[in-house]
């Protein structure tokens, strides 16, 4: 009996501290249907079902349900750092108490509601749903929660328009997306309705958003210019205008080598500003005489930075010169280190290091062998170029192609002489190495001698070729300038020949006064290529009864050969009077000359 006692006394306990819980969550406990149906939207079996036990056993000598860990200060939800939350883990909602209505949260197993594409700079928000009896004071008690509420638009027809301050408050609205309202504790259908809240294009949304997006991009081109400005480069200082004071102060500058550019700057500027005058004329002359001044200084600096050049040039390449020869001397410890008698006592390792070393030693020798080589081709080049320039300054226009051979025999035989001299530096050292091979103790003494001789033997065989062949170039060098003198000759003599024909000419002219007439009376037809023409002319005309032009004539000649001149036909058909009469056809503006063919007439004449 004592135990039934204390258990009834503990769920009246427990059914009083739940009432005060319930108060304090303003939701009234005398409508059991309401509070019924919420749990079961929580999906929460509802109190006083009997038979099954609400809470767990309480002690109420701890002060806590049996069963419940103590709490901690380090528990979920009650420590300082919350809980990390898994992002596939759904929100979950909660009820929501205002002063004239409840919301309650939808099924979480459900879909999220749908939303339309988001507007730029979208501030306004569509709320579908509302409860008939909803008033727009509800409105603002639901919404404000969300943020400030600058308007609101609303309808008959059981929606409305709300226009937040900013933007994020726009997405707190959207969280009450399907939530059911409920107007104080009724159960009727125009004071319930299920909530749909979804974005909304506005108008003042836009133009403020465009307003936005066009005050930043005037800062960024603000920004822009202003780090333009930052990099540009200062433009220069302007030029003052023209005065006496100032041309004084010009005129000593001009003799300041350090305000020499600065000076004729100026100078020049007011030249092209056309300050020139009868008046200023003395003064701009001894500026100008003043500038002069300055040319044997500059030409003097540049010799001498072309002599500190010459002898930069010298010390570099005695240092390079220095530097091969220290190659070589270390190549030669990596051969002398390679040789049998030194060679097994390194190990494996220290060999291989060893000839990598050596291989590398031997392409940078050879990489600077090559710049030397260079620099020395180079300095030949510049010479023979030098030497070129003066033999080409001195030939005439007309022998362009001898000379053009002959230059290019010259350069070929420039390009034989460096590689004799290339050949002769690898003899030398060809030479060197055997004379070493000859002091050291090699049991392979034998074998690198003959490798050497051999070697010697190929570059002196070689050497011979390049040398025939230098004398073949030179060979062909003379008979060029031969072949040129000859044809001097030639001209030479071609002119006198002209000169002499002319001299005769002139005499036969003075000799007879009508010298072609006496030549087209004896011999009208000169050649076979004017009895050929004659021959054609003549089938051509016979054809044509009535005559021809002379351009007819010609144009259907050169259908035969384009060199045909119609002045040399008309020549040669005037010569031929007996085969050939021009006449004169048509009246007044139609009047024209025609050629026709008289040979049979001209045969009884004869």
């Amino acid at each position: 009996m004592k135990e039934r006692r204390q258990q009834q006394k503990m769920v009246t306990d427990n059914t009083r501290t739940l009432n005060v819980d319930s108060a304090a969550m303003t939701l009234p406990v005398s409508d059991p249907t309401a509070w019924a149906t919420a749990m079961n939207n929580l999906g929460m079996a509802p109190l006083g079902i009997a038979g099954q036990p609400i809470l767990p056993e309480f002690d109420p000598a701890l002060g806590m349900m049996t069963g419940i860990p103590p709490i901690t200060p380090m528990m979920p939800g009650l420590g300082i750092v919350p809980p990390p939350i898994p992002p596939d883990m759904p929100v979950v909602k909660e009820i929501i108490h205002c002063k004239s209505c409840t919301l309650f949260p939808p099924n979480p197993n459900l879909p999220p509601p749908a939303t339309r594409e988001r507007p730029p700079g979208c501030k306004t928000v569509f709320v579908g749903g509302l409860p008939e009896n909803g008033t727009e004071q509800i409105i603002v008690e639901v919404f404000e929660q969300c943020g400030e509420i600058i308007a609101i638009r609303k309808s008959k027809k059981n929606f409305c328009h709300i226009r937040f301050a900013e933007e994020y408050m726009v997405d707190k609205a959207l969280y009450l997306s399907g939530y059911r309202i409920r107007l104080g504790s009724s159960t009727d259908k125009k004071d319930t309705g299920r909530l749909h809240v979804d974005f909304a294009q506005a108008r003042d949304d836009l133009y403020e958003w465009e307003c936005k997006q066009r005050m930043l991009a005037r800062e960024e081109r603000h920004r822009r210019r202003m780090e333009e400005e930052r990099m540009r480069p200062p433009s220069p200082p302007p030029v003052v205008h023209y005065s006496d004071h100032e041309c004084s102060i010009v005129a000593e500058k001009l003799k300041d080598d350090s305000k020499f550019s600065e000076a004729v700057q100026t100078l020049l500027t007011w030249i092209e500003r056309g300050e020139v005058n009868r008046r200023s004329a003395n003064h701009f002359y001894s500026m100008i005489q003043s500038a002069n001044s300055h040319v044997r200084r500059l030409v003097n600096e540049k010799a001498a930075h072309e002599k500190e050049m010459e002898e930069a040039k010298e010390k570099f390449k005695q240092a390079l010169s220095g530097i091969l020869i220290q190659f070589e001397q270390i190549v030669a410890v990596y051969h002398s280190a390679s040789k049998q008698k030194a060679w097994d006592h390194f190990t494996k390792a220290q060999r291989k290091n060893i000839s990598v070393w050596c291989k590398q030693a031997e392409e940078i020798r050879n990489i600077h062998n090559d710049e030397l080589m260079g620099i020395r081709r180079e300095e030949e080049m510049e010479m023979s170029d030098d030497e070129i320039e003066e033999t080409t300054e001195t030939k005439e226009t007309e022998e362009s192609a001898l000379v053009s051979q002959a230059e290019a025999l010259k350069e070929e035989n420039d390009s034989l002489r460096w590689q004799l001299d290339a050949y002769r530096n690898e003899v030398e050292l060809l030479k060197q190495e055997q004379g070493k091979a000859h002091r050291e103790d090699d049991p392979n003494k034998e074998q690198q001698l003959k490798l050497l001789q051999q070697a010697l033997q190929g570059m002196q065989q070689h050497l011979l070729k390049v040398q025939e062949e230098y004398k073949k170039k030179e060979a062909e060098l003379d008979r060029i300038k031969d072949d040129k003198l000859q044809v001097e000759k030639l001209l030479e003599n071609l002119h006198e020949k002209q000169e002499n024909c002319t001299s005769r000419l002139c005499a036969s002219s003075q000799e007879s006064d009508h010298p072609l007439e006496k030549a087209i009376i004896g011999n009208p037809v000169k050649s076979e290529r004017e009895a050929l023409l004659v021959g054609i002319i003549s089938t051509f005309l016979h054809v044509h009864p009535f005559g021809a032009s002379i351009e007819y004539i010609c144009s259907y000649l050169n259908r035969l050969d384009n060199k045909i001149c119609t002045s040399d036909v008309e020549s040669l058909m005037s010569r031929l009077q007996h085969t050939f009469r021009q006449e004169m056809t048509g009246v007044g503006a139609s009047l024209e000359k025609r050629w026709k063919f008289c040979g049979f007439e001209g045969l009884k004449l004869t």
